[in-house]
């Protein structure tokens, strides 16, 4: 028997298939094997179809089952998990209204400015725990002044997860997780915000029934299992954010552990027990996906936009052709810790929120012409993103979290031994690193919701730890040293 997890990505939509009582992968792909298209027909704007998000479900869906030998009858639940903050409307008929704006759009940040003002930025932290910001609700406020014409034809909301589970049951219900990551959830009533309701104008009746994060979320209908080969009345049991799940993925669920991505972006991401949050909203906080009202449970969620990405143009702009990112870390471990002097400010992807929204670009700081070359670079642009990660750590410690263990996926720039040991180093932390994923994470998640398994412990016990890496205590005043040179450069921005 097996359990199977969706991972609703802006770039490709990713399945998995588990087996339930190992806990192992067995299957897993993706589709479009080519980054999925995103429509910016303005600067700053993002969309996508959500009908392209089906569309590449059904095709890694069959992939995953062929290369299995699965059948339809042998998956017990469903999971899914996607990317946040995305907006989906739809109309009576559960017709899509238009293009979902997703994530990366920034269209909607006036009007998130606007109601923090107008609500009071005390009361939208201490009760959303965010800023507004250019996050659904203020998606959705645009929506409402710019297209009249398709709000008035609006009758639920949802976030792009829970679209993918209106097609496979049905069934329209959104949970706590995605309110409070579209900023609709007040953490001190536990209701949805009458405060951003009223601001903007919004009816609750577009909002759905609101479900457990682990429980029964619908049943696969007959049209869906059809359409995926699948049997009809399959539970759908978990759903939640990716970052929230990628946590979860980890086995990151208790006050202090926290989970991390290096990709594109990176992502520190801990959980926290109380409700707190940063007065100038440098990183924000959402409902883990084991919060309840009774049990508060937190995803402080730091987020750096220069952090892959930075990598990526140094190959393409600077290495050698043909060099290997493999090849390029080999490059820059011939440079010793602080790469000679020389700082890199990774900021070069746009407005970054744990500098308060300032757009400070990359720059390189330091370079001798005598004494540098491209290892130097090399290393030095790894340093600077691990710095990036460890001035947020610092505000999620003053929000009262301890952070002393680190968990990663063994992928992106953790693959990289200099980014890892020099994360650990910086911030004192162990590094762990696991063979899992966002959609292996939803799977299990399922299999949580339908109790197959007693704890999230269970679920987890057969997540594979390939490596952990340990500070280097005898050379923490070298990278304490360089962070501290790098930090002194970014607070002079």
């Amino acid at each position: 028997m097996y359990l199977l997890g969706y991972d609703i990505g802006s770039s490709s939509v990713k399945a998995c298939l588990v087996n339930a009582s190992t806990g192992k992968i067995v299957a897993s792909d993706f589709f479009p094997k080519e980054e999925m298209k995103i429509t910016a027909v303005k600067s700053g704007w993002a969309e996508q179809e959500p009908a392209d998000w089906w569309a590449n479900l059904k095709l890694a869906h069959q992939s995953v089952m062929q290369k299995s030998g699965a059948k339809g009858d042998d998956i017990q639940a469903i999971g899914i998990t996607w990317q946040m903050h995305g907006l989906v409307l739809v109309d009576k008929d559960k017709n899509v209204l238009r293009p979902s704006i997703i994530w990366c759009d920034s269209r909607a940040v006036p009007y998130g400015e606007k109601a923090f003002k107008a609500i009071g930025e005390e009361k939208c932290l201490s009760h959303l725990l965010n800023s507004p910001g250019n996050f659904t609700a203020s998606k959705l406020a645009w929506v409402k002044e710019n297209e009249p014409h398709i709000y008035e034809k609006i009758d639920k909301l949802m976030l792009p997860g829970d679209y993918i589970g209106m097609k496979l049951t049905n069934d329209i219900v959104v949970t706590i997780e995605g309110m409070s990551e579209g900023i609709f959830w007040d953490f001190k009533t536990n209701t949805l915000s009458e405060d951003v309701l009223n601001h903007y104008g919004i009816p609750k009746s577009f909002f759905p029934e609101i479900k457990p994060i682990f429980g029964i979320q619908g049943y696969v209908s007959s049209s869906a299992a059809k359409e995926l080969g699948l049997k009809e009345g399959i539970p759908v049991s978990y759903r939640a954010g990716d970052q929230p799940n990628n946590a979860l993925s980890l086995n990151v669920f208790e006050p202090g552990e926290i989970a991390s991505t290096a990709g594109t972006s990176g992502v520190v991401y801990g959980v926290l027990d109380q409700l707190n949050y940063d007065k100038l909203s440098r990183v924000n906080t959402f409902a883990h996906v084991n919060y309840t009202p009774e049990q508060i449970r937190l995803g402080v969620l730091l987020c750096i936009n220069g952090t892959g990405i930075l990598n990526s143009w140094l190959k393409r702009n600077l290495a050698l052709e043909g060099l290997s990112y493999s090849d390029m870390n080999a490059l820059a471990a011939q440079s010793p810790i602080g790469a000679k002097g020389i700082s890199i400010i990774p900021f070069g992807n746009g407005a970054e929120r744990v500098l308060e929204n300032k757009d400070v670009n990359c720059s390189i700081h330091g370079i001798n012409f005598n004494i540098h070359d491209k290892k130097d670079i090399l290393r030095a642009a790894q340093e600077g993103i691990v710095f990036s990660y460890e001035y947020g750590m610092e505000i999620m410690r003053e929000m009262g979290m301890n952070i002393s263990t680190v968990k990663a996926g063994y992928a992106n720039m953790f693959l990289s031994p200099i980014f890892s040991q020099t994360l650990a180093s910086v911030s004192d932390v162990t590094i762990e690193l696991y063979n899992t994923d966002g959609a292996a994470g939803a799977a299990k998640g399922a299999g949580i919701g339908i109790g197959l398994y007693a704890t999230p412990q269970e679920a987890f016990a057969s997540l594979e730890k390939l490596a952990v890496i340990e500070p280097e205590k005898d050379k923490r005043d070298q990278y304490r040293e360089a962070y501290q040179q790098w930090r002194n450069l970014v607070t002079k921005k």
